[in-house]
């Protein structure tokens, strides 16, 4: 009996040291509004390669898009919707 209670304190131990590691990718993804086209865009790796095929195209080095101006990313949400996937 005793052999039991440890094993089952052992294993609601290890569910509540791994509980919150598990939710943390579902914490981080991020969601921007495109005010221009009243829309919402899910950052995700499929958006990461359509924004690195932008500055591909026009020639630009990456650099972190949230690190953008406001009117770096205007312009980035308008070439985004004239080149949909």
């Amino acid at each position: 009996m005793y052999k039991t209670k440890r094993c089952l304190r052992s294993l609601l131990l290890i569910a509540a040291i791994t509980a919150p590691a598990a939710t943390i990718g579902c914490a981080a993804h991020v969601r921007y509004y495109d005010v221009d086209h009243r829309d919402y865009h899910h950052w995700d790796d499929h958006e990461d390669r359509a924004y690195r095929a932008y500055l591909s195209e026009r020639h630009e080095p990456y650099r972190d898009f949230n690190k953008r101006s406001p009117d770096e990313q205007k312009d980035y949400w308008n070439w985004r919707h004239s080149h949909p996937d």
